[in-house]
């Protein structure tokens, strides 16, 4: 192992940065639909020992100093977000004759965006590096700075951070109910790194038994946590994944005959002859038109399931448009919504997206971008305004539930906060953009892991991959394939609302401080070893 590390560390020119672009591909593999997380041992070893080996003459300015270290955290970084991001191209492929263009931009731009975010994490471990273990503390801090950072600089992107590949099955997912994905994200990293120890470096023993008491740790809580019974409310549920070809999605010609084949899934009796269906879940933008111009849309939303005596309430939610201000003026104004309807067909409740997709729901720098032709890509026919604020919906039963369109699942405080005081997370999408790429396996694995770490159960609807419904542990109850039309009936158990605990995310920060005061205690132990 040490003449492999020697080997590593004296790499130069080119091949130092073809060795670590090809680790951060092949980390991909760490992530959904693969979930090979033991390349992670590869992958961050070789980071460690290259960031070993990038030192410049003792007469380099504080710029040549950092740049071998930001360099190689950059090239990692584009290896990792190149290779497993390029299905967001897939988006310029429904329209093509209008956007195929703009593919290798949007596949090779939206890397070289986020890899400065893995360059920072490295260059922020060079402020504590040595010899010994401190290097692997302080590669953990910046990865775990880095990944925070990913959740709201530039809105936020924090797609596949690097503590997911520690959780491939709900059993490694039970830790994020205490420290969050946040702090996920930096204990991966010491326990991916610290097999370098055994190259080169000292406290070898003392390393790498800290990192097997950490996995020993993460999946004992899991295994104890899994075995907790769940007991709470039971909420009856159909969720329907329509499979809409998404280049009709708004032709006005069909759209009566999609909303027709939208109603078609979502009536008759529970396919598993269980209790009345209490909710009916559609997914994102699933109604073709503006609701409330089509009050005989409204009517039949209202009749989906019989009422009569002894017969629960019932309500459907649906991912829809709506309008405000006066039509065809400067007024006009849209919002990506998730609109609830009762059995008398009235609209009860609202929700519109608050955190929006840049260049899918709006353009940022619109007027600028104009100049060169880019208008709308991914969304619709029309750009979204924001939601002006969260708030939750009164199920039957008096059930809150917590709504996320599309991406909002994927950011760990928003989801943290915006579920305040609700007893389940509801997530609607449309992954049909991406067609059977990693892309809506690794959105659902955002699905799974937010329900674990709030503790709350979760029900997803999607035009197209993947719809199901997960438990407060974030184990699948049940799923509707890729490219699969249908509906999934289910009763989904609803745990009685926990009490106030510290959120997940500011521990999980905590545990990032943690990494970083021990890379700065052995870093300066080090030294004074050393003087």
């Amino acid at each position: 192992m040490e003449r492999l590390a020697n080997s590593v560390i004296l790499l130069w020119g080119w091949r130092r940065y073809a060795l670590i672009f090809t680790a951060g591909a092949l980390f991909v593999l760490a992530q959904a639909p693969y979930d090979f997380f033991a390349v992670g041992f590869l992958s961050f070893p070789l980071l460690v020992w290259l960031l070993d080996g990038a030192v410049v003459g003792g007469n380099a300015s504080l710029w040549q100093r950092a740049r071998p270290f930001f360099a190689l955290g950059w090239w990692f970084g584009l290896g990792t977000f190149l290779f497993g991001l390029w299905w967001v191209g897939g988006a310029m492929l429904i329209e093509s004759e209008t956007y195929i263009w703009a593919l290798p931009i949007v596949a090779l731009g939206l890397p070289l965006l986020l890899a400065p975010f893995y360059g920072l994490a490295t260059l922020l471990a060079r402020l504590f590096w040595d010899e010994g273990l401190g290097r692997i503390f302080a590669l953990a801090f910046g990865f775990g700075l880095a990944e925070w950072l990913r959740n709201w600089v530039l809105t936020g992107f924090p797609w596949n951070p690097v503590g997911f590949a520690t959780m491939p099955v709900p059993l490694a997912m039970q830790s994020t109910y205490l420290i969050g994905t946040i702090g996920m994200n930096a204990a991966a990293v010491f326990v991916f790194a610290a097999p370098a120890l055994l190259g080169s470096g000292r406290h070898r023993r003392v390393g790498l038994a800290l990192a097997f008491l950490l996995v020993a740790a993460h999946l004992s809580y899991g295994a104890w946590r899994l075995d907790q019974p769940i007991e709470g409310t039971t909420l009856r549920t159909r969720i329907v994944q329509p499979s809409i070809d998404l280049t009709e999605k708004w032709d006005g010609e069909v759209r009566d005959r999609i909303f027709a084949t939208m109603l078609d899934l979502s009536k008759g009796p529970p396919d598993d002859r269980g209790a009345p269906i209490e909710l009916t879940l559609w997914p994102e933008t699933s109604v073709p038109f503006l609701l409330t111009e089509r009050p005989d849309a409204l009517s039949a939303l209202g009749k989906l399931e019989p009422a009569g005596e002894g017969l629960p309430d019932h309500l459907t939610l649906v991912g829809a448009v709506r309008a405000e201000g006066e039509m065809g003026t400067t007024d006009e104004r849209y919002y990506n919504a998730l609109v609830a309807v009762d059995r008398a067909g009235l609209i009860t409740g609202a929700m519109d997206k608050v955190h929006r997709v840049p260049f899918g729901e709006y353009i940022p720098f619109a007027s600028l971008f104009s100049l060169v032709g880019v208008e709308q890509i991914v969304a619709g026919p029309m750009t979204f305004e924001a939601g002006v604020q969260r708030h939750n919906f009164t199920l039957p039963g008096g059930l809150i539930a917590a709504p996320f369109i599309c991406y909002e699942i994927i950011f760990p405080e928003e989801v943290d906060a915006g579920s305040a005081g609700a007893d389940l997370l509801v997530n609607v999408t449309n992954d049909g953009w991406f067609g059977d790429t990693a892309g809506p396996y690794q959105h659902f694995r955002n699905f799974q892991i937010r329900a674990a770490e709030t503790g709350k159960p979760g029900l997803r609807s999607a035009n197209n991959g993947i719809s199901g419904a997960v438990d407060a542990r974030g184990r699948v109850a049940d799923a509707l394939a890729m490219n699969e039309r249908g509906r999934i009936d289910l009763s989904l158990t609803v745990p009685k609302r926990a009490e106030m605990r510290l959120s997940p995310s500011v521990v999980g920060l905590g545990v990032v401080a943690a990494c970083g005061v021990l890379a700065l205690a052995f870093t300066l132990l080090g030294r004074r070893r050393m003087n």
